[in-house]
């Protein structure tokens, strides 16, 4: 029996994921990677990982497992309640796990997506140097073939050789999520001149929702139409977080999924720190829209990382 977890039951939607695939745009193939990069980060530093170490991005909740192995496991990311072996457990903290535990996770109170991360990472064969599943690429994953993980399915992670230190993140130092809006700055590209000025205050003054068919390709918005004077470009690289407006008019952010190429013209593209809000927020929720310069997003993302680097979790109680 190898060690890892047993899948008893899969949840709505569970998949691999590490940091992201990356340097293969020219071969039409996206970064994956999870929907909320903070979330993921944390989950694996409380577990003492590297931080590209895979993970579970728990999408809504539900998943059941066993353990096969002794291991420490944490879970971050939206409000998912978990308990071990019917026992409620911390979230934002480590766990120590013996085999036979079960772990259940229940469903998602506030946010969309958990990242549930074990000591020394879920493993499986990588693809292009990356494990992360992309359903739409049919790459990644403990198959490979980028479906959802499965029940009966044991998801391979190593064994503890040692008692680790145990972390938790106080409330007050983890990621603040929207539960029901978002506001999100957006860098403005070349091809926001394509767009009238009244058509760009409109947008800017709009609040939109985010619709049921949004996914990990990309968070379609109901609101105000905003059209482009020009019908459709050649297509050309699009990059995480590009806002492009269809022929009706109705924007989507592209998502870690996306496409690696499109034709839709682009207003710009929201600030990578606000992409997490954004993978939190479920269909129903409000968005709007701010502008921020490029050096201003460059200063503001620098500062960020110095101060979640510079942030020592405490040591949880043994």
């Amino acid at each position: 029996m190898k060690p890892g977890f047993k899948v008893i039951k899969a949840g709505i939607l569970s998949l691999l994921q590490d940091g992201g695939r990356f340097g293969y745009n020219h071969l039409g193939l996206c970064s994956g990677g999870p929907m909320d990069k903070e979330a993921f980060r944390w989950s694996n530093r409380l577990c003492s990982n590297p931080e590209n170490s895979g993970v579970i991005e728990v999408s809504v909740g539900g998943l059941v497992m066993e353990a096969q192995c002794s291991c420490c496991i944490a879970l971050t990311g939206a409000d998912i309640p978990m308990h071990i072996n019917r026992k409620w457990a911390a979230p934002w903290q480590t766990h120590l796990i013996e085999s036979g535990d079960r772990v259940e996770l229940g469903y998602a109170r506030s946010g969309m997506r958990g990242y549930l991360a074990v000591s020394g990472g879920f493993r499986c064969e990588k693809i292009f140097g990356s494990m992360s599943t992309v359903p739409r690429d049919k790459l990644g994953g403990s198959r490979q073939d980028g479906s959802a993980i499965q029940v009966e399915e044991v998801l391979s992670c190593p064994t503890l050789q040692t008692l680790p230190q145990r972390y938790k993140l106080s409330e007050e130092l983890r990621p603040v999520r929207p539960q029901s809006n978002a506001k999100l700055r957006v860098v403005l590209g070349y091809q926001h001149e394509t767009f009238d000025h009244d058509k760009k205050q409109l947008f800017f003054a709009s609040e939109y929702t985010l619709t049921k068919d949004s996914d990990r390709t990309g968070c379609r918005l109901k609101g105000p139409a905003i059209m482009s004077n020009v019908g459709g470009i050649f297509s050309e690289g699009i990059c995480h977080g590009a806002i492009q407006f269809p022929p009706d008019g109705q924007p989507i952010v592209l998502m870690c999924d996306r496409p690696t190429i499109g034709g839709y013209p682009k207003l710009g593209s929201v600030f990578s720190r606000d992409m997490d809000k954004l993978g939190q927020l479920a269909p129903g929720g409000k968005v709007t829209f701010d502008t921020i310069d490029i050096e201003t997003a460059r200063l503001a993302l620098l500062s960020h990382e110095e101060e979640f680097l510079a942030i020592k979790p405490e040591p949880a109680e043994l």
